[in-house]
């Protein structure tokens, strides 16, 4: 057991860590946690704070790390997939946010905790900031307070269906050059 979740019952969903760095994340496996810092709790109101882990227990039970990891990869291997990461990204907490929003019943207290929680953050990092532009907090909080909620699993799956052949070429082109033997590659 790691030292996050000493004092927590080992089935424990939610681990709450003391720290005055605000955070909060979902940790995939089996079974997920949700990590939130002791300085992220203190700085949203009450209701705020059920948004949070609703937020983050939707990204576990969709298993968004899964798509995550694979853009990521993806972008690594391909550096012209980085606005596809983005894409994925945004798309990805636009669904927690909308599942958080159904799980909590109440839009608008959805719509302020993650500005508090990325204001906050941000405060924490005086010089840096990083927390608007990441993961487009002002792009997803506009969407809560004005589209309806949308269908996102369609355009997450065209995105990476999108995505994916680029990537997988880039691999095979990679895989194909490593092999070429070195009598064939020009001398430079």
């Amino acid at each position: 057991m790691n030292r996050h979740h000493q004092g927590h019952p080992p089935d424990s969903e939610l681990v709450v860590a003391a720290s005055s760095t605000p955070q909060a994340f979902a940790i995939p496996g089996r079974p997920g946690r949700i990590l939130v810092t002791s300085a992220m709790l203190g700085a949203l109101e009450p209701a705020e704070r059920r948004v949070l882990p609703a937020h983050e227990r939707a990204h576990l039970a969709r298993r968004h790390s899964a798509p995550s990891t694979a853009v990521a990869l993806a972008a690594a291997a391909d550096p012209l997939l980085t606005p596809v990461r983005s894409t994925v990204t945004f798309l990805l907490e636009r669904w927690a946010d909308e599942e958080g929003a159904g799980a909590v019943g109440d839009r608008r207290t959805t719509v302020r905790a993650p500005a508090r929680a990325a204001l906050v953050a941000q405060r924490a990092q005086p010089g840096c900031a990083p927390h608007f532009s990441e993961h487009a907090v002002t792009r997803r909080i506009a969407a809560l307070q004005t589209a309806p909620r949308p269908d996102l699993w369609p355009i997450g799956a065209a995105v990476l269906a999108l995505g994916a052949p680029p990537a997988l070429g880039a691999a095979d082109a990679t895989g194909d050059l490593l092999r070429l033997p070195a009598r064939t590659l020009p001398k430079w």
